[in-house]
């Protein structure tokens, strides 16, 4: 949905909520399984797929190559969905 004509981003506002919700490190762990799996070749620069995690780091899984695998980014990006369609 567009934002109306005279809507103004608050640019602090969503740093702050960034801050609090911990989205830099989250970030900076993906872009660093990102690295990984281009050096193991699992990957090529500038190829369009998502690294996964097997096991989601807020789950405990970690950064480790082989916790990692390339997936299609409408797979990653994705919720799980009910037989109805709806959200699980």
């Amino acid at each position: 949905m567009p934002s109306s004509p005279d809507y103004k981003r608050d640019y602090a506002q969503e740093k702050r909520t960034s801050d609090a919700r911990g989205e830099k490190a989250k970030r900076a762990a993906r872009n660093r399984a990102r690295l990984k799996a281009i050096k193991a070749g699992m990957i090529k620069p500038g190829e369009k797929k998502d690294i996964d995690h097997k096991r989601a780091l807020s789950k405990g899984g970690s950064n480790s190559v082989e916790n990692l695998r390339p997936v299609a980014p409408g797979t990653n990006r994705s919720f799980k969905r009910n037989s109805d369609g709806s959200m699980a």
